[in-house]
């Protein structure tokens, strides 16, 4: 009866250890389509050193639990108690940085409020001007998402002019529509736009705009999340009761 019950453990342990091998695969596919995605993301994220360090980490995360659920799987198949003990420190050590990153995110989310960003735009948009990395940032944004600013133009009545600009408008070409949501795609009306012509604006705030295209997505990874961090906890139960069961 021992035997059959270690024997369940193990194949348990494998099955847990197999979700988490194929967690930590989507962990590094996604983290490597996002630096480099070729529809805007990758300028983006290389622009802002907060998304640039979270799509590293995203990556090392992603390795380290491939690498561990393939650990976790060969130690459970040949009931390897060496194996086992180092999966599962590393497993708890990667278990409780997420847990910790949840607080993290969870007490920092006022920074991702229509206020904060509003202010940020008002305070350090420089327009057309992409020698300037927020300036330059938000272009991309604004192009790739086919909005403009965080509520809408009017975002940008409070914004000065560059020196020299050609034309005293109050929106920056990046609210222009585009035939193709590129920095290459063509302007459908360029002068018309900028000249204050509305139905060749974007008039759509990029904070709605991006809000409702990833409202899915985050409910989505929320609970993925709560997913990868159950299935860790009880591959690391399952771990310990094998470790401990092995003669």
């Amino acid at each position: 009866m021992e035997g059959d019950c270690l024997s369940c453990m193990k194949y348990l342990m494998f099955l847990f250890n197999f979700f988490i091998f194929l967690g930590g695969a989507c962990l590094l596919g996604v983290g490597i389509w996002v630096i480099v995605d070729p529809t805007g993301f990758r300028e983006i994220v290389a622009a802002n050193p907060l998304l640039f360090t979270g799509a590293y980490i995203m990556l090392a995360m992603g390795a380290m639990l491939f690498l561990l659920g393939f650990l976790g799987c060969c130690g459970a198949i040949r009931e390897n108690k060496c194996l086992l003990l180092f999966f599962f420190m590393f497993i708890l050590l990667i278990f409780l940085a997420e847990l910790s990153a949840a607080i993290l995110a969870f007490i920092f989310r006022e920074n991702l409020t229509r206020e904060f960003f509003t202010k940020e735009l008002k305070k350090h948009y420089l327009r057309n001007n992409d020698t300037d990395v927020f300036s330059s940032t938000w272009n991309s944004v604004m192009i790739t998402f086919a909005c403009c600013g965080v509520n809408g133009p009017e975002d940008f009545e409070a914004v000065p002019h560059l020196p020299h600009s050609p034309l005293e408008t109050t929106i920056p070409e990046a609210c222009c529509q585009r035939e193709l949501q590129s920095r290459e795609g063509m302007f459908v009306n360029r002068e018309a736009c900028l000249t204050g012509v509305e139905r060749f604006q974007n008039r759509q705030g990029c904070y709605t705009v991006i809000l409702n295209s990833f409202e899915t997505y985050v409910y989505l990874a929320g609970a993925l999340a709560i997913g990868v961090l159950a299935i860790e906890l009880f591959a690391m139960i399952f771990a310990m009761c094998l470790f401990r069961g092995i003669q």
